[in-house]
């Protein structure tokens, strides 16, 4: 059967062998019938496949009693099909011009996101490119078994169809895709100059909450996208109407743009204002926006030295982070941190260096050593102490710039070890927030030395490392 419809020269044989042969046709049968339609309408003058305007070859072909036949075929017992035949069916379908709301498409759109658990990543990306409409997107994206695995080939593909898609999904579809884009760490940037420029587009009619969503793989991916010239200047107005209605989602959008060097002048005004202060320190959400907030207004001192607005109130800076991200205690065990420390162990002793340091305005470094001119290692215990830093546990209520080492013989060195999950997925590029970090260790002062697990992967044995 198969060879009889692959050789099919007109519509109409096609549906003469599938609907006058029941018996011998199986689930695979239909997709490859379903195909060669689509394949012999192309070749046919007249408006071209899925025009839907019931004109031409294919307008007749979708309306006669044969191919309804051999749709219902495949409504009645799609149930049953196996995963590759479903995936198949609804890619020619789509690829034959059926319109969405077509009982066929229905059927096995529900079916599809029925199994999407069981299926694999060909069939998802199958699923996708020709469903990708609203609700289907939003299906997918939604399933906790798709966001927890990484599908990288199909992030590539989507990249080439969304953008003639984009228009059509709504605010919360395209919030669940930059959730997903940001959390694997997929530097696509078709795929985030789509995300941009639906912001640039419905910016105006977005909650506050939506937008910081939507700005989040921007500065997750260090990467400011293709009409960042248009799209910052227009957050910066949204942000200065709608500051005070979500203070922590503002702060959120504020924090995107500080890591990607964006520096909103007029929106800081607001933020640092009693009133703004005021409000948030009411709020159930205080202690995390004073951690945002303390960074903000280190990253003003560090970086926007031009910035003569209000700035945060001594009395409510702390710490960002008072010990190792999440992410790097989660990955622990998969990190080269624990060979670098034994081998710093091993080569300068114990004394001469400290792991997991806390540094204003709340950086957590991998390996903090001291180092004289001539290159020999020193005992931290002897850094004199009007050359430390300030102790991790005080608030950070001086000028961050006197605080660093001011010794003129002497460094002060980060060892800072980049495992894997601090890039963008198979890049050399940090992620952001990682970026910011060293480019303020470096404006603080400190020698930062990287190891990136490129290098350290290599590494056999500790004599190597």
């Amino acid at each position: 059967m198969k060879r009889l419809i692959e050789r099919s020269r007109s519509v109409g044989e096609v549906l003469r062998w599938v609907t006058q042969n029941p018996g011998k046709v199986s689930a695979s049968h239909y997709p490859i019938a379903l195909h060669k339609l689509g394949q012999l309408l192309q070749q046919q003058p007249g408006p071209p496949v899925g025009a839907g305007d019931g004109r031409g070859p294919a307008g007749q072909v979708l309306e006669q009693p044969e191919f309804h036949a051999l749709c219902q075929a495949i409504v009645s017992g799609c149930a049953k099909f196996d995963n590759f035949s479903i995936v198949n069916c609804l890619y020619a379908a789509a690829a034959l011009g059926l319109p969405g709301e077509s009982p066929l498409v229905r059927v096995l759109e529900d079916e599809s996101r029925s199994r999407l658990g069981r299926f694999n990543q060909k069939d998802v990306s199958m699923v996708f490119s020709s469903e990708a409409n609203n609700k289907a997107l939003e299906a997918i994206f939604s399933s906790q078994l798709f966001y927890e695995n990484r599908q990288e080939r199909f992030i590539r593909s989507m990249a080439e169809w969304l953008p003639r898609k984009a228009e059509n999904l709504t605010p919360y579809t395209m919030a669940l895709i930059a959730k997903y884009v940001a959390r694997h760490r997929l530097r696509e940037p078709r795929l985030l100059d789509t995300i941009a420029n639906f912001l640039l587009k419905r910016g105006e009619q977005l909650d506050s909450k939506v937008i910081q969503k939507l700005v989040f793989p921007f500065s997750r991916m260090n990467y400011r996208p293709s009409n960042h010239g248009e799209l910052f200047p227009k957050l910066e107005a949204i942000l200065e109407q709608k500051a005070s209605s979500s203070p922590l989602a503002t702060v959120n959008i504020l924090m995107s743009m500080f890591q990607l060097s964006h520096f909103p002048q007029t929106v800081l005004h607001q933020v640092f204002s009693p009133s703004f202060i005021t409000n948030v320190m009411s709020s159930p959400y205080a202690l995390i926006v004073r951690r945002y907030l303390s960074l903000l207004d280190a990253a003003v001192e560090l970086e926007f030295r031009e910035y003569s607005g209000p700035r945060l109130d001594p009395r409510y800076r702390v710490l960002m982070f008072e010990h190792a991200l999440t992410a790097d205690e989660a990955n622990r065990k998969y990190s080269y941190k624990g060979l670098v420390a034994e081998a710093l162990r091993q080569l300068v002793g114990e004394e001469c260096y400290r792991q997991d340091e806390v540094l204003p305005p709340g950086y957590c470094t991998d390996f903090l050593l001291w180092i004289n001119r001539s290159g020999t290692v020193l005992p931290l215990s002897r850094v004199p102490a009007a050359s430390r830093a300030p102790p991790a546990t005080s608030p950070v209520t001086m000028s961050l710039r006197s605080s660093v080492l001011a010794l003129t013989s002497d460094l002060q060195v980060v060892l800072s070890v980049n495992d894997k999950w601090h890039y963008c997925q198979n890049s050399d590029i940090l992620v952001g927030s990682r970026a910011m970090r060293d480019r303020h260790l470096r404006l603080l002062g400190y020698c930062l030395v990287q190891l990136p697990y490129t290098e350290l992967e290599k590494v056999s044995g500790i004599e190597e490392a």
